[in-house]
């Protein structure tokens, strides 16, 4: 049996292949090897994943996450699920990988992430050949939820924001000026907090104030990476994400005045790394 992982720092999503190459799907929490400990990631899936499948005849895992670039981070994940598929190969990558195995399969190309945060490379079929750093929420992620989400609220804390805009957004968070900056400045996870805004852009796309605001973070990220990219007028570059989903009127706009051609949007990319990792399935 085969078991796939495309995990994000809030969930998780998997797919099962069992022996008649059916598929089966199942959503835990997600894991961030920067935040989680191999005991608390084995532990998750030891309550949440294990006793819904046969974990001991799952004979190959491909797991996807989010931070899993460098070697110690891999180990933290790769040694949660050893402990819980003792006779499986285990290989985990990062999840960018998993978005350009999803997005281009087999074929070059450019794969973006835009979710809470953003990320992207220049994938040649097999591997990843290009990739632009993704500085996160703090310096960088143009693009992605968190980004856009802090952008809102410096206009609407620095009194920039259009006043039935304004409004709006005060009737439906309630929020104090004190309690989102505890939120930035002394909670955990700020990157969430400022995530937590992209329902209110989505209900508001239409307001000229919102819709800029969405083109300029989009037009900020195919400056910021795409258009580096050397092959990006030659390639067509695909993205998944919510960010990207949600808003893809919008990003296809950004796309094609700075001319360049966008060809996939997928929401998450479980599906595309199952037709990837179990093509007999489909």
């Amino acid at each position: 049996m085969i078991l796939i992982a495309d995990s994000g720092s809030t969930k998780t999503d998997w797919r099962l292949q069992d022996e008649l190459k059916k598929i089966h799907q199942f959503r835990t929490i997600g894991f961030n090897p920067r935040f989680h400990s191999t005991k608390e990631i084995s532990d998750a899936i030891a309550k949440d994943l294990a006793p819904k499948i046969e974990s001991d005849k799952v004979t190959n895992v491909f797991y996807y996450g989010v931070a899993c670039s460098s070697p110690e981070k891999i180990k933290i994940v790769e040694d949660a699920l050893k402990q819980n598929f003792k006779n499986a190969e285990i290989e985990v990558n990062h999840d960018l990988l998993g978005a350009a195995r999803a997005l281009c399969q087999h074929k070059p190309g450019i794969a973006a992430i835009l979710g809470t945060g953003s990320n992207s490379c220049y994938y040649d079929g097999e591997n990843i050949k290009e990739n632009i750093t993704s500085l996160g929420y703090i310096l960088g992620d143009e693009g992605g939820g968190a980004y856009m989400g802090m952008k809102l609220i410096k206009y609407y804390m620095e009194d920039e924001m259009p006043e039935d805009l304004h409004q709006l957004f005060q009737q439906k968070y309630k929020l104090t000026n004190d309690q989102i900056l505890d939120s930035v400045y002394s909670k955990p996870l700020p990157i969430k907090f400022f995530g937590s805004f992209t329902p209110f852009l989505l209900h508001n796309i239409r307001h000229p104030f919102i819709n800029k605001l969405v083109y300029d973070s989009f037009h900020a990220f195919f400056l910021k990476q795409i258009c580096k990219y050397s092959h990006h007028k030659e390639v067509k570059l695909s993205c998944t994400g919510s960010i990207a989903f949600y808003f893809v009127d919008i990003l296809r706009q950004v796309a094609a005045d700075c001319q360049v051609t966008l060809d996939k949007v997928i929401e998450t990319p479980i599906a595309g790394l199952t037709l990837y990792h179990c093509p007999d399935s489909f």
